[in-house]
């Protein structure tokens, strides 16, 4: 009888521990469109000049466009039909060092990227990811909101030009 005992004891821990590691173990759901900004290119303005317009301001604004992904041409490639999607990839080198010393988990988001994507209404958009999640956060120090703030102002300018197709 104490043997039934003691095993119903710990089966019941088993299952209490096994829950509650697995509610614990629970990721919270996000809601996608939160976690981007994106914005329409204006009517007239093609893809083409978009990214064009996209890489003077870059320029302009001092930071490198370290890559472009032509995603969409390597779908079509393996044999798929693909909506347009290219991805370009900017960077500060220098305020992407200040960020991953600040929290080293900052390395998963560099660099910073505009993707462009056609819906499929065929209406083409530029994305990136909205960086207020993470300036707005209440652990991060006054110095390190200022150079994300200026990063996210550096990336939507970039992304103005694009939709607009200024030059």
């Amino acid at each position: 009888m104490k043997n039934i005992i003691a095993l119903g004891f710990v089966v019941s821990l088993f299952s209490a521990t096994f829950n509650a590691r697995a509610e614990s173990a629970s990721v919270p759901i996000l809601d996608i469109d939160q976690t981007v900004v994106k914005v329409a290119l204006v009517k007239g303005v093609s893809a083409d000049d978009a990214i064009e317009s996209m890489k003077l301001r870059a320029n302009i604004l001092n930071i490198k466009l370290v890559a472009e992904l032509p995603l969409s041409k390597q779908i079509k490639a393996m044999g798929e039909s693909s909506r347009r999607i290219e991805i370009y990839q900017f960077c500060d080198a220098l305020t992407a060092k200040r960020m991953v010393e600040y929290n080293i988990s900052f390395a998963a988001y560099l660099p910073c990227r505009i993707t462009l994507v056609e819906d499929e209404k065929g209406q083409a958009w530029l994305m990136t990811m909205n960086l207020d999640m993470f300036i707005n956060h209440p652990k991060f120090d006054v110095k390190f909101k200022q150079e994300a703030t200026r990063v996210r102002d550096t990336l939507l300018e970039i992304m103005s030009a694009g939709a607009k197709g200024d030059l």
